[in-house]
């Protein structure tokens, strides 16, 4: 009995992909932001905010951001990373290296007024510290009255500093240190002001830039070897072109509800089955292997850019040849193979034509043969995957729709004024909004007490913390919704699936008639039940068996 199953089931962008700049210019703009950890870490899913020791010493988001993704990509023994399709990964890393490069710059700038101003005025420095320290911890624990309690700690500490300057309690040398031990600090805090005020609009000019989607360069002299002994600058570069060959792995994992991870969940699926029999007059049909129509399959998707209508060309067409693994939906890491299948993330062509071709009844990694259009400018990426399974002398072909939607709203938002609403001068019970200088006092103390520690990342995250990031890690699948929220994007998705089930079907056809195989009776013949049935898709969770 013959059945038909189907249910609806960068910096420099890359030139086969189209243009894909804005999720790119988007998530690298987070380098550079001064919000506190925890408010981005709340508005950013899947990210945690590691507590440290002491307040002072606690990182900013875009310091804790820009430190946890150089550690995960570029780190010794490092996890592998999913794709993030639309995204160029490198150029995003070498933001986080150029922001690392200005913050440096500071900090030694920062470092040189500490130890002068500082270090040599030790006493004084503890006391301001502790001052600024009790206020953290009054601001934490009793918020209402935070500024009055912070402002009599100053206050006591200020009339200290003035009280040993007009009359020291020891005379001689001992009496001079004493005078300028509490002043001495204060004059740091100014120099140590100034610093961060002019890194700290340097750091906001490029987020706006990169939020408003403008060109901003990422210059990491770091990864550019002065000669030929400087292993460290050609390590660096060696593990940035990693992150390029790494995106274009052709091992992906399901994570079951999830879908693939950096592709998406199903939105749709189309399934072609009967049994095979031999074309009328023919006694027998020429064998054949799953990889022989895929072949065939493959060649009829990457026409779909060429169109005999002007401008109906579909731009953008990716074609690939795809493993992929099953991996638990809680899974908080994936890995690929480590045999002689492989060439770094890749999988050999043999190996994978041989995976195409095997028996998957009894379970292990299978072969899909991906077809993905990147479009609204990195925005969308629609992923296809065909699947030709030989079962029992049944040929079984599922075409599945795959769908990833923009990025979180968070990583386009945009440096806002520090503003704060007080009472009008005369009319008291009006309130008018002033806007406040972008650092403040307790800013300038806490990259000042950082700075000393630029060198010991591993010190200073024990003392201020740090940012967690999502598992398994990919640059974009976590943060990343589903296009039907918006209309285009929608449309897109479901216009997309007509020509590639139309690519598919044309194939299968050709492919069987090829090999003497009947078309009328059983694929041929259901032609129109197919187009009919596709003319009907709706996006649906195909992965949680809800329709």
């Amino acid at each position: 009995m013959t059945t038909l199953d189907m249910t609806p089931g960068a910096q420099i962008p890359r030139t086969d992909a189209g243009p894909q700049t804005a999720g790119t210019q988007a998530i690298s703009s987070v380098a550079y932001r001064d919000i506190t950890l925890e408010e981005g870490a709340g508005k950013l899913a899947g990210t945690t905010a590691k507590k440290g020791r002491f307040a002072l010493f606690a990182p900013n988001f875009g310091e804790a951001w820009s430190k946890a993704l150089i550690s995960r990509t570029l780190g010794g023994d490092r996890k592998p990373l999913v794709p993030s399709f639309g995204l160029d990964t490198r150029q995003i890393v070498e933001h986080c290296l150029a922001a690392e490069e200005i913050r440096t710059t500071r900090d030694r700038q920062l470092s040189t007024v500490s130890v002068v101003t500082g270090l040599l005025c030790l006493p004084g420095t503890l006391v301001w510290l502790g001052a600024f320290q009790l206020r953290a911890w009054l601001r934490r624990d009793n918020p209402k009255n935070a500024a009055a309690y912070g402002a009599v700690v100053l206050a006591l500490v200020v009339g200290l500093a003035a009280l040993l300057a007009i009359k020291p309690p020891a005379g001689g040398i001992l009496g001079l240190y004493l005078r300028v031990v509490l002043l001495a600090p204060v004059i740091g805090w100014f120099l140590a002001r100034r610093i961060v005020e002019r890194t700290a609009a340097d750091l906001r000019a490029r987020w706006l830039s990169l939020a408003e989607g403008n060109a901003v360069a990422a210059t990491v002299p770091m990864a550019v070897p002065r000669d030929d002994l400087d292993k460290k600058a050609a390590d660096l570069r060696a593990k940035l072109g990693r992150l390029d060959s790494e995106q274009e792995t052709n091992v992906q994992h399901y994570a079951g509800p999830k879908g693939i991870l950096g592709a998406g969940r199903r939105w749709g699926e189309w399934k072609l089955i009967d049994t095979l029999r031999p074309a009328e007059g023919q006694i027998d049909f020429r064998q054949f292997h799953p990889w022989d129509l895929v072949r065939k399959i493959s060649g009829h998707l990457k026409s779909l850019g060429i169109s005999e209508v002007a401008n109906s060309g579909m731009p953008g067409v990716r074609v690939k040849q795809w493993v992929v693994l099953e991996v638990g939906e809680s899974a908080d890491e994936i890995s690929r193979p480590g045999n002689a299948d492989m060439d770094g993330d890749h999988m050999r062509d043999f190996a994978v034509q041989a995976i195409a071709d095997k028996q998957t009844f009894a379970g292990g990694p299978r072969h899909y043969l991906a077809t993905q259009f990147i479009t609204h400018d990195g925005k969308l990426v629609l992923t296809f995957t065909v699947t030709v399974v030989l079962l029992a002398n049944t040929l079984n072909i599922t075409v599945a729709g795959y769908a990833l939607g923009p990025i979180d709203g968070f990583f386009g938002d945009k440096p806002k004024d520090k503003e704060k609403s007080v009472a009008k001068t005369f009319r008291f019970w009006e309130e008018r909004t002033v806007k406040l200088r972008l650092i403040d006092n307790d800013e300038v103390v806490r990259q000042a007490v950082r700075a000393p520690f630029y060198r010991m990342p591993g010190l200073l995250s024990w003392l201020g913390g740090g940012l967690g990031l999502p598992e398994p890690f990919g640059f974009r699948h976590t943060w990343a919704g589903q296009p039907w929220g918006t209309r285009t994007m929608a449309d897109n998705a479901l216009n997309a699936s007509h020509p590639v089930l139309a690519a598919v079907h044309t194939a299968t056809l050709e492919f069987l008639a090829e090999h003497d195989l009947d078309t009328e009776r059983a694929f041929k013949g259901r032609a129109a039940g197919l187009k009919a049935e596709a003319q009907g898709n709706r996006p649906f969770k195909v992965d949680q068996y809800d329709a």
